[in-house]
């Protein structure tokens, strides 16, 4: 999967090209940088073997050592490294106890909650370094009540069981993992009148449905695994809104972090299969939809509530912690206050061998191959900078600190393997990914789940998120480790290298290409099939969309325009002395398409969701994971469906008058004139 914003699209298209369209020199290093001469899938298997010796949680000895290793192995590149300590507020657990009551005779159950060490797994001895099953800002508390299943949580969901008479107030909610952001479960559960939640992994979607084997056997989640992750739904630190979290700063009461609303006001666990199926086959009441049953061999799923009882208990406890974000610098040798970030981040759940950290290993064999090239004489037009940041998992916490200082950068890639297996070559893959430019292989970088989302949605820097595969069955648990890699995620390492080329590739085209490869045009287009998906949303409204449509009208023929003048600049003076005669012309233009995407954002942010302040893309309000163009109006368009008023409706009106001043800014901009 590529997914970017658009006008890193063609940077991509543009970049995979490299060897039919750059300059004689630099052709020759970047050839060189995907040769066999310089890849080497057996260093990346010793990095990620390395880095997942232990389980590396935020904010931990073992996490603060796999930084050590990062920073050593870019030293031993001649890379100027450092690391950039901040002091952020995570949390961890203390207690936690869950406990079914059946109806007699049946005994009640009490679930040990604990992910099983299986027969020869060579982490056994570290095993007990894995932290307790819990979710990351979860609110402490003890509830007691019946169940309801609430399928996966959704909006949607809530609104079938309300159809089907079932009263979701005073219950505890059994959802499965899988469509939405975990945050967004318990938030939908909370509004629902729930007291507490429970999210099982359910072996339809990570158990291999009716297979009867799993991990070490086959890739599928053992039936006691657990994906854990963070129910926060913000971005950074919680006790620093806004600011860095360094040693002696600034931090607000746990009290304004609950009025913020981003944190869960309701306890909540996640549980394994074998655990949510306990519990299921507890339920009574109506039997739920045929699309909300489980796979084969899976018990009746059952609505409920009740008639059986849960008793949920969980403790955390919230410590100011260290964290690290190692950071390395490839000066550019003509414009040093340019930069191109590779970055991705390096603590893990438990052991984290396909996240993140098939990404960190990929990332020092960019690192690595980049050094070879600088022995053989290539030096960088722009700056290169690699960050492995810390404490993303708690929700982007060393993200937000990071992006303080990034003003002058201009693009950012992320990787973050997501899954990878079979042998095919480079090549191959660089004729896949050109092929499929522009089919669903092409997403929005609107979901706010990952290290991208600081950049573009925060601040406005073009970024794109490069992975192969979807997700995996591991996902979060303490089952994501080597083993599991080098069995069923990447034996031979080849995707590892194959990305590494890709990421590499990248990097260099844009670090080293005179003038951006950034084309707006297709930006204007996107946006355009955006509009029409909102005129459906507004039949038989006095809303207009006259102004958004003119202000995409001008972007596209601004975009139109500096394309036009890049053509120009290029064919003028030809490759050879183009940059001599005109650079600080080439200058301009670049810093043109660099701001271009900044202009897309508002200071203000998103009404109730300030951190995100584009304007264009955004999470789903109800799903972090997922995609919204115009996510303003869309959120103003559900209010206003919902309570359907005069002043709703004109809400809906201001947000798109707000997006048209914010493309035509990005217009003027481009076009290089006064804003």
């Amino acid at each position: 999967m590529f997914k970017a914003t658009i006008s890193s699209i063609i940077a991509l298209a543009t970049s995979i090209s490299f060897i039919f369209f750059s300059t004689p020199q630099k052709s020759f290093y970047h050839t060189l940088f995907i040769s066999d001469s310089l890849s080497d899938n057996a260093s990346i298997s010793v990095h990620l073997y390395m880095l997942t010796r232990r389980p590396h949680v935020a904010g931990t000895e073992a996490n603060a050592e796999a930084a050590d290793y990062v920073l050593s192995t870019f030293t031993s590149y001649n890379i100027r490294s450092h690391i950039a300590s901040y002091y952020t507020a995570l949390t961890y657990p203390v207690s936690r106890s869950l406990t079914l009551i059946r109806v007699p005779p049946e005994p009640p159950i009490e679930f040990t909650l604990r992910q099983e060490i299986y027969d020869g797994d060579p982490y056994a001895d570290v095993a007990n370094e894995v932290l307790p099953t819990f979710h990351a800002y979860a609110k402490s508390g003890t509830v007691s009540g019946p169940m309801v299943y609430v399928n996966y949580g959704r909006v949607e969901d809530y609104i079938i069981l309300k159809e089907m008479g079932v009263n979701v107030s005073g219950t505890l909610a059994l959802a499965r993992y899988g469509k939405i952001f975990r945050g967004n479960i318990v938030e939908n559960a909370y509004a629902a009148g729930a007291i507490g939640v429970l999210i099982f992994t359910d072996k339809k979607d990570y158990g291999g449905g009716g297979d009867s084997e799993w991990f070490p056997n086959k890739k599928w989640m053992p039936p006691s695994g657990v994906q854990v992750g963070s129910v926060y739904k913000d971005a950074g630190d919680p006790t620093t809104p806004g600011w860095p979290s360094t040693e002696e700063c600034e931090r607000v009461s746990d009290d304004e972090i609950e009025k913020g609303g981003h944190v869960p006001l309701i306890p909540s666990l996640p549980i394994s299969w074998a655990d949510g199926y306990e519990i299921i086959r507890s339920l009574g009441g109506q039997v739920a939809n045929d699309d909300w049953q489980g796979g084969k061999d899976a018990p009746v799923y059952r609505v409920g509530p009740g008639p059986g009882i849960v008793n949920l208990s969980y403790t955390g406890k919230q410590v100011i912690s260290t964290i690290q974000n190692v950071i390395g610098i490839i000066e550019g040798a003509e414009e040093p206050d340019r930069y191109v970030i590779l970055g991705n981040h390096r603590d893990a759940w438990t052991f984290g061998a396909v996240d993140p950290n098939s990404g960190t290993a990929t990332l020092l064999e960019v690192a690595q191959r980049l050094w070879k090239l600088q022995k053989k004489g290539w030096k960088p037009r722009r700056t290169i900078v690699f960050c492995n940041w810390d404490a993303e998992e708690y929700g982007l916490v060393s993200l937000n600190l990071s992006c303080v200082n990034l003003d002058m950068t201009f693009f950012y890639l992320f990787l973050e393997i997501k899954r990878r297996g079979d042998k095919q070559t480079i090549y191959i893959y660089i004729f896949n990914i050109i092929m499929d430019l522009f089919t669903t292989k092409i997403g929005r970088l609107g979901g706010g789940g990952s290290d991208y989302a600081a950049f573009v949605q925060h601040i406005g820097i073009p970024a794109a998120d490069i992975s192969f595969g979807g997700g995996y069955p591991v996902y979060h648990s303490m089952y994501d480790d080597f083993v599991w890699m080098k069995k069923f995620g990447d034996p031979l390492f080849h995707r590892h290298v194959a990305v590494a080329s890709i990421w590499g590739t990248v990097a260099l085209q844009l670090a080293d290409q005179e003038i951006l490869p950034f084309n707006y045009v297709s930006y204007a287009d996107e946006l355009q099939k955006s509009v029409e998906d909102l005129k459906g949303e507004l039949l038989n409204k006095w809303i207009t969309l006259a102004p958004l449509l003119k202000s995409i009208n001008e972007l596209k023929e601004a975009a139109i325009k500096i394309g036009d003048e890049r053509k120009a600049l290029e064919s003028s003076k030809g490759w050879a002395s183009i940059w001599k005669n005109d650079s600080q012309k080439v200058r301009e233009l670049n810093d043109r398409l660099m701001m271009a995407e900044r202009a897309f954002t508002d200071r203000e942010g998103l009404s109730g969701r300030s951190w995100y302040k584009h304007l264009i893309y955004a999470p789903a309000k109800h799903n972090d994971y997922g995609s919204k163009p115009f996510p303003g109006i869309d959120d103003a368009i559900e209010m206003a469906k919902s309570i359907d008023t005069a002043d709703s409706w004109h809400s809906v009106q201001h947000e798109i008058w707000r997006v048209s001043r914010a493309i035509t800014q990005a217009s003027l901009f481009l076009k290089g004139e006064l804003t």
